[in-house]
């Protein structure tokens, strides 16, 4: 009609143009004339097949019919269900979303049977079947659940048609047997403002536990976080909890909890040997790195199926199902699965929005994990190159030391001691790097691992300490560390000592009868200056006598006033330790020095004991 009226408007145009030859203009005219005629019987047509809109005759009667049942529909105090030959819900009444607790429309479109208990549904289906085979009413008795509630009902099924629907139909008629609701409003029940705040805080402190729970160091030490983190959402917010962690790229089943009140162990021993690549929700939750919840579930072998063709959310008795990814910035590491009985209120995006929140903190806390593994890797590998294993058996003497890093057991101490073979006969080391930390403890690895490497070539502890100093200053690390080495001939059956010391404390000497002297010490530090001098002396002992070494962070320890432990109270400790054992002398030293301060440690605590046999 659009271009029929453009083309009459230019046959105008041109008649007014060309007044002295109207024979073309009214041709065409004539021939436009046709295309409207032809245009008008078509719209005729279609005109009376539709239907007449006047307020009177069958039509309208039948509009007033339909409204009528409609309403009547909408009030009648049965709960009616209209499903489609799928089982889909298409329809329901108020007295429907009354008793099964539904805001109005929630449950159209979404499979009538995941409302019927898991060990009934196949029952249902078979009668819908039959229904829909055969146009013949049936009546049978089944257990609905939803939103937390269960009902056991009398359930009539007929097939229907209505007008406007391509297919037949399905009127479900629901009688309630055991539960009698008390009455409420029809459509949505709003929470109050204090039910709902009530909600949002249990869901803060959940999420706050959580964190309190991943933070603590045992988790960090131990791989018993996801453990830990199941056991809690058992108690607080789930039935049963999955944990799936990827590993080399393959996701692999970490964790698995039940309801602690059931016997599901079979259940447990099951979902701990499936592959969890072979459920659907795992699949869809690591690659779209996005959680997924389902208030009521849709597809029984989303979370997979037992090697009997079960689906496991069925053997589960599952109503409702949350997955949520564990991911940190690198992507998603794995999935924590929550599964809800069907008589418990189902999982809700709110839920959904805490467990994604939990998610990213087991994936930081995984992270943590890792890297504090990798460190106390570390840690043990630098502490060995610091301390010894064990203590070696050295002709003529008995030995014991005690180390402390002073900081826990993941710290990296930069004290060092060692007892090694040299020349001619056996040495010792002592000391630390003034400094904390990896880059200390290297450094006093390189001063031990030094003075023991020159022992075997030099017959003098000093002439070893003044070549270490050297490579120290060649090494340009900027630290200067407090050492003392001592080499005893094998010739001499550990009678005679000779010393060298570099800046560290002097050894104590403890005689079989009580008295206590010490040895020269001091010294310059090493890596401060190339020229530096070593203090070096000689000692001979007698058997009996024991020589003490110690490091700073014993005599430096203070008690509660800030008053050092110093070398008058070790001495003291040694005086009343005469004719003991090196092993019973250095944990009488720990014990004292420990009671003095309380506990605490302000340095790295070394003892070595030496005592002649």
């Amino acid at each position: 009609m659009s271009k029929l009226s453009a083309r009459v408007s230019s046959l105008r145009e041109a008649r007014i143009a060309y007044p002295g030859d109207p024979g073309p203009t009214l041709d065409a005219a004539l021939a436009e004339l046709s295309t409207a005629d032809e245009l008008l019987a078509t719209a005729l047509v279609e005109l009376r097949k539709a239907p007449r809109r006047g307020g009177n005759g069958r039509d309208g009667g039948s509009q007033r019919e339909q409204k009528l049942m409609r309403q009547i529909f909408r009030a009648f105090p049965v709960p009616v269900i209209i499903m489609d030959s799928g089982g889909v819900v298409r329809r329901i009444n108020a007295e429907t979303s009354r008793m099964l607790n539904s805001p109005a429309g929630y449950l159209i479109g979404r499979p009538f049977p995941l409302l019927v208990d898991v060990a009934r549904r196949a029952a249902f289906r078979s009668h819908l079947s039959a229904v829909q085979q055969r146009g013949e009413a049936t009546s049978f008795q089944t257990r609905l659940s939803h939103q937390g509630r269960a009902h056991t009902v009398q359930l009539a099924l007929t097939r229907l048609s209505m007008p406007g629907e391509p297919q037949e139909m399905i009127a479900v008629v629901a009688l309630p047997i055991e539960v009698q609701l008390p009455e409420r409003p029809a459509g949505r029940v709003e929470l109050s403002d204090a039910a709902l705040l009530m909600a949002s805080a249990r869901r803060k402190e959940l999420l706050a536990r959580m964190a309190r729970l991943l933070l603590d160091e045992e988790s960090l030490r131990q791989p018993v976080a996801l453990a830990r983190a199941a056991r809690l959402l058992t108690t607080e917010t789930a039935d049963w909890v999955v944990m799936d962690i990827v590993r080399d790229g393959i996701p692999q089943r970490a964790t698995v909890l039940g309801p602690s009140d059931q016997p599901v162990g079979e259940q447990v021993r099951l979902l701990e040997r499936m592959d969890p690549a072979s459920a659907p929700a795992i699949a869809q939750v690591l690659s779209q790195r996005s959680g997924l919840v389902q208030e009521m579930i849709e597809d029984e072998t989303v979370f997979g199926t037992a090697p009997d063709g079960t689906p496991v959310l069925r053997a589960m008795n599952a109503g409702s199902l949350l997955c949520a990814p564990i991911q940190t910035d690198d992507g998603a590491q794995g999935v924590v699965t929550l599964v809800r009985l069907g008589e418990r209120e189902p999982f809700n995006l709110a839920d959904l929005g805490l467990m994604e929140e939990i998610g990213a903190h087991l994936g930081l806390a995984l992270r943590a994990q890792r890297a504090f593994q990798t460190r106390s890797e570390a840690v043990v590998a630098l502490r060995t190159s610091v301390v010894p294993t064990s203590l070696p058996d050295i002709p003529g003497f008995e030995a014991a030391a005690i180390y402390h890093t002073g900081s826990g057991s993941a710290a990296v101490g930069a004290e060092f001691y060692d007892v090694f073979p040299v020349k001619d006969g056996w040495g010792f080391a002592l000391g630390g790097a003034c400094g904390r930390g990896e880059e200390a403890a290297a450094v006093s690895a390189l001063v031990r691992n030094g003075l023991r490497v020159l022992g075997a070539w030099e017959s003098d502890p000093g002439e070893a300490i003044r070549k270490v100093n050297q490579a120290l200053l060649l090494q340009g690390s900027g630290m200067f560390v407090m050492a003392l080495s001592g080499y005893v001939r094998a010739e001499d059956r550990g009678r005679r000592i000779r010393l060298a010391s570099a800046g560290h404390h002097p050894a104590a000497l403890l005689q079989p009868d009580g008295g206590v002297r010490f040895a020269t010490g001091g010294g310059v530090p090493l890596g401060i200056d190339d020229a530096a001098e070593m203090s070096t002396e000689e000692l001979t002992l007698v058997p009996g006598e024991t020589l003490v070494f110690y490091s700073d962070g014993v005599v430096a320890s203070r008690d509660d006033q800030g008053e050092p432990y110093g070398e008058d109270r070790l001495t003291d400790v040694l005086a009343r330790c005469a004719s003991q054992s090196p092993a019973t002398l250095v944990k009488a030293i720990e014990e004292d020095r420990s009671a003095f301060s309380g506990g605490r440690f302000y340095d790295e605590i070394v003892i070595l004991a030496l005592r002649v046999v």
